[in-house]
């Protein structure tokens, strides 16, 4: 059965953009208006992951959902968010930017805390992944992508309940209540997620409570979101695999996130302040007979921010904005660092007339201790008849070292404080088509990186892995894309990535693996009928030097009445065995039932 499944994602996905073509005589291209949001050339294809309580995937936690469009989610646990690492276009998990309302929150001490974000499903609209050359606006660490998230406002008078229980022990309840006058807005929500494990050493408790403000005035719009998230699990081998070390983690997590949106006749005031602190506890040998290591973490940052937007007959949508940030560490093992940052940018989006439209950026960022760094971008987009349009792009990125790739030293790993930051150029050609219901999409895509920071050894026989720069390399790939309703109660969307990395061509050893998927499909079905909505995704992924696995998820959610929904979901139906990161298992089959209660 999983065989010929992957053969059918495979097939199917792959030629999805030239079968569209025989559906192509229908409806003519509309294209969608260019939406400025820190404009950042929006009409390059971005993939967003609707929360709106018709999405149909409000069951999921937030990252988990993101598994249906082209990134490989790297997870420890998918089913609990515990440790997410995000890899776009072959990118490492350190080269993907993680923003929230645009304003970047990447954890300074290591990538695999970007994802330790204090939010409910309640308190997300969206989540936008932007791959490739659209991303250079926002600044350093955006090599593959950004992965945006989208707070939602306070805006209607409501009360949420939502429960579940499943597999290994595993459960979810969620409380929400918000209210809405005409000019505020008020949320409160409380999250908590718990589970024995699929295996020992897998345990999790995870408990999340924010509380969100609006105020709206006329021309003007104010934000504030406060958030805590306290997580304890087992780390079974999760940063030494297949050495066996029952680990164990504790993360605690506070966030505020502000912003202000003020309109005047001729000008749009975004000033902004977002802060985040993340605390870990990390124990690498939970029985302490193989290690003692314990390790403590603070990292903190603090990005006030404003940003300004005209319309200008002459140069289209033009913005400008300035930056000034904080990442400041204090360790047991890392030590105490700290590193600023000031940052100036530019961007410009102009219709030129019906068919051609031309963007561009422009960024600076001054680091304590690397100086200056230029990035920046140019873009096009054509349309080429009623139906079918082209972009084409180029940007510079940077990604500067983590604290841990400078500092970290234990029994089995030690960083170097000499690394130099990461440098790529990213180059796409794409093309879009409207069909009758439905699009498609092609983007070919060259990445050239260089000094790229990985944890390697030079020989089978070295003691530590050492973080070391590794020389430049050429990332090709094709990605591709496939929407349709097939009819009133059917729809597809499927996608399909090839990447294709060369292997390293001067003797190292990587500590995980070469960790990127070369090919990644997901087909996702959903299926409304009168008594109830269901959905079945299928996901193949296939890593270099490894066998390729699929994972085929489904559920079933019924709306007894307008305030009650009850829902049934299974994830890896087939039981498959597999590993995304080599020597760390991911669970068999999951099966959850639950109910939603709204008023």
């Amino acid at each position: 059965m999983p065989e010929r499944i992957r053969i059918f994602i495979l097939t199917a996905v792959s030629v999805s953009c030239a079968c569209s073509f025989c559906f192509g005589q229908e409806d003519p291209l509309s294209l969608e208006p260019i939406v400025v949001a820190r404009s950042n050339t929006r009409f390059l294809k971005a993939y967003p992951v609707s929360f709106d309580e018709n999405s149909g995937i409000s069951e999921d936690p937030p990252f988990k959902s993101l598994a249906r469009v082209p990134l490989d989610l790297q997870s420890r646990n998918l089913s609990g968010d515990i440790q997410t690492d995000l890899s776009l276009r072959g990118s490492g998990s350190q080269g993907v930017l993680v923003a929230i309302a645009n304003q970047r929150i990447n954890d300074p001490q290591t990538s695999h805390y970007n994802c330790d974000i204090p939010l409910t499903a309640e308190d997300i609209e969206r989540i936008e992944v932007i791959p490739g050359a659209a991303s250079s606006v926002f600044g350093p660490d955006a090599v593959g992508g950004v992965v945006n998230i989208v707070p939602k406002r306070p805006a209607v008078k409501k009360a949420v309940i939502e429960t579940r229980a499943g597999s290994h022990g595993t459960f979810y309840e969620l409380f929400s209540v918000s209210d809405k006058t005409e000019d505020l807005g008020l949320r409160f929500s409380q999250e908590n997620h718990v589970s024995a494990g699929f295996r020992e050493d897998t345990d999790f408790r995870k408990s999340t409570t924010t509380v969100s403000s609006s105020f709206d005035a006329p021309d003007l719009q104010a934000d504030i979101n406060l958030g805590y998230q306290d997580k304890e699990y087992g780390a079974y081998d999760f940063y030494t695999p297949g050495k066996g070390y029952p680990s164990k983690e504790h993360t605690r997590t506070c966030l505020l996130d502000s912003r202000l949106d003020w309109q005047t006749e001729e000008l749009k005031i975004k000033p902004g302040f977002l802060w985040r602190r993340h605390y870990d506890k990390f124990i690498l040998d939970k029985t302490g007979y193989k290690s003692k290591s314990i390790n403590h973490h603070r990292s903190d940052i603090y990005t006030p921010s404003v940003y300004l937007q005209r319309e200008s007959e002459f140069f289209g949508t033009l913005g400008a904005g300035l930056e000034y940030g904080q990442e400041r560490m204090r360790s047991s093992s890392l030590g105490n660092h700290r590193r600023g940052h000031k940052s100036a940018y530019i961007e410009d989006e102009k219709e030129l007339n019906d068919l051609w439209a031309i963007g561009g950026s422009a960024r600076l960022d001054d680091y304590d201790g690397s100086g200056r760094a230029y990035t920046g971008s140019l873009n096009s987009r054509y349309k080429l008849s009623g139906k079918d349009s082209v972009s084409l792009a180029v940007s510079r990125n940077i990604r500067l070292p983590s604290f841990t790739e400078l500092y970290y030293s234990d029994t089995t790993t030690t960083g170097y404080s000499g690394l130099k930051e990461e440098r790529s150029i990213n180059y796409q050609a794409g093309y879009e088509r409207r069909i009758e219901r439905g699009s498609c999409g092609l983007v070919f895509f060259l990445r050239k990186e260089d000094n790229t920071v990985d944890w390697v050894k030079s020989a089978p026989g070295q003691e530590k892995w050492q973080a070391e720069n590794i020389p430049g390399v050429d990332v090709p790939g094709i990605e591709s894309y496939f929407k349709k309703d097939i009819n009133t109660a059917i729809s597809l969307d499927s996608n399909y990535t090839y990447i294709n990395k060369p292997a390293d061509k001067h003797g190292y050893i990587y500590k995980y693996g070469r960790n990127y998927a070369r090919h990644l499909a997901n087909a996702l079905f959903n299926f409304k009928f009168p008594f109830a909505d269901s959905f079945l995704g299928v996901t193949y992924k296939k890593k270099p030097g490894r066998d390729g696995w699929v994972i085929a998820n489904a559920g079933i959610s019924r709306q007894v009445n307008k305030n009650i929904k009850v829902y049934l979901k299974a994830e890896n139906l087939f039981n498959s065995e597999y590993q995304e990161i080599e020597g760390i298992p991911q669970p068999g089959r999951w099966v959850e039932a639950g109910m939603r209660l709204e008023w």
